[in-house]
């Protein structure tokens, strides 16, 4: 179990993130100076009414203290591969959810490793175990934010190999973070059967608002419907790998995976059972 969560799971996510990366472009990024305003509705909905929601679902559903810890960290991960896949299914704006991605998933560096800190000492008190927040970042730079470096690199200057490679990378991705999620679930058995009730209402409740919360202010803030489909999935999607591999980085490796690891894991399930009814609905208007 020491090996799958020290090397197995920061390796995995880093596959994954590096997947993410082959699938950008330059572009993707410049594109972000052209499409300020939607950009940055996203982006709202992303950093700041994201967590505002998870800290709101956390106090309705009086959780424990390190689950609410969870679906903290889980709340601060970026949508990752997934929320572009779904978007594209939606028949959504992709370059828009693409670029969301690149963007946020860079920031996260600065971001998650600061709030991370305030939710554990926050809701754990003095259970709370010390966070490096210098630490956590430069964890996160080198499984997430390098990664997805070398994977535009390698889009940009060597198109053909990342055209070979994306789509075995992707499948190995995919596999990896069923894994994570099975590992996860089996590490902290017993707590997910004693909170299964409350975390998994907890977690859908909080999956459907964020994914009609971001398609009503996207349409309030009249954006288009192709981008308001997009706002929509990148505020309802999140990376649970990264969220389980937060937890990994934060509690260390000594008693397995760790409990604020449950909400990501729970969330790695349900998110796809909460999505595919809206994505059939966005795919047919």
């Amino acid at each position: 179990m020491d090996l799958l969560i020290n090397v197995g799971l920061p390796v995995s996510l880093a596959i994954i993130m590096l997947s993410l990366g082959i699938g950008l472009e330059v572009a993707d990024f410049r594109r972000v100076i052209s499409r300020r305003y939607p950009f940055a509705i996203g982006a709202v909905c992303q950093v700041v009414l994201l967590p505002v929601a998870a800290f709101a679902t956390v106090k309705l559903f009086a959780l424990p203290p390190a689950i609410a810890v969870g679906f903290m960290l889980l709340s601060f991960c970026p949508g990752g591969v997934t929320s572009n896949i779904l978007s594209k299914l939606a028949k959504a704006d992709v370059a828009l959810s693409v670029s969301l991605t690149a963007v946020i998933s860079l920031l996260s560096i600065f971001t998650v490793p600061l709030l991370a800190a305030w939710s554990i000492d926050h809701f754990m008190g003095e259970d709370a175990p010390e966070v490096s927040i210098s630490g956590l970042a430069l964890a996160m730079f080198l499984i997430t934010t390098l990664p997805v470096a070398i994977g535009v690199g390698l889009r940009h200057f060597a198109t053909g190999l990342a055209n070979r490679i994306d789509g075995p990378l992707s499948k190995l991705a995919t596999i990896l973070f069923v894994l994570i999620v099975i590992a996860a679930l089996a590490g902290n058995w017993q707590l997910f059967v004693d909170n299964l009730g409350i975390m998994g209402g907890g977690l859908i409740s909080l999956n459907l608002a964020l994914l009609l919360i971001g398609l009503g202010l996207a349409r309030v803030a009249k954006l288009s419907w192709n981008e308001a489909k997009t706002i929509s999935i990148e505020t309802g999607i999140q990376n649970s790998t990264l969220g389980i591999t937060l937890a990994a980085l934060i509690t260390g490796t000594e008693s397995g995976f760790s409990p604020l690891a449950l909400p990501s894991a729970v969330y790695g399930i349900t998110m796809y059972a909460v999505a595919i009814p809206f994505i059939a609905w966005y795919r047919n208007r």
